[in-house]
């Protein structure tokens, strides 16, 4: 079973990150980075997937609001909390906005909207978006593989493969986990914030 699990990571596993990272990813680098630690992965190859993925998902979003400001799935969007505060940061800040916006947990998807309809330039966007993404991808990648190196010492060298699994479904769980509480207290912040404004 477990021989299996091990196959399909390797098979499909930085085709996982990439995807992962598209939308809310952290969990996703993070077990990149830990799977290259463990060898099924190449490092460069785990950085390089987190990357892209991330690097897509922000400008999807972003050309959704760009190019499709009037669809169902922007409005609804729009409607989200967080999404007037993420407006106004780049309306006042759009530089720091778009390095800063993947690394705000629950705000990317409205913040890659907001900064579509801003007045950004696309190029300007798109430059900003990649330096982002390319840190980000490193940062989360290598808490992965630091993390892959403490469970390692910590168990030992004869960490079995079914205890790898185990270990990248536990930090994919925790950081699932960690990241709802966040964006949920975040959420809860804007909409007491939007309600005083109205």
């Amino acid at each position: 079973m477990t021989d299996a699990i091990h196959n399909l990571i390797e098979q499909y596993g930085l085709i996982a990150v990439f995807l992962g990272c598209i939308a809310e990813g952290e969990s996703a680098a993070l077990l990149g980075g830990f799977f290259a630690h463990q060898h099924v992965f190449v490092l460069w190859q785990a950085f390089l997937a987190a990357a892209i993925g991330a690097f897509v998902g922000d400008t999807f979003f972003f050309t959704l609001g760009r190019s499709f400001a009037d669809h169902p799935l922007v409005i609804k969007l729009r409607g989200r909390p967080g999404f007037s505060h993420a407006y106004r940061l780049v309306s006042t800040h759009p530089d720091i906005f778009v390095l800063s916006n993947r690394f705000i947990y629950g705000l990317r998807l409205v913040g890659g909207i907001a900064a579509g309809l801003s007045g950004i330039a696309v190029a300007r966007f798109v430059i900003l978006n990649a330096i982002s993404s390319i840190i980000w991808a490193a940062l989360f990648g290598t808490i992965g593989y630091v993390f892959g190196l403490g469970a390692e010492r910590i168990i030992g060298q004869a960490l079995a493969r079914h205890e790898r699994l185990l270990i990248a479904l536990a930090i994919g769980l925790a950081v699932a986990v960690l990241g709802w509480f966040i964006a949920h207290h975040v959420a809860k912040k804007e909409r007491a914030k939007d309600a005083k404004e109205t």
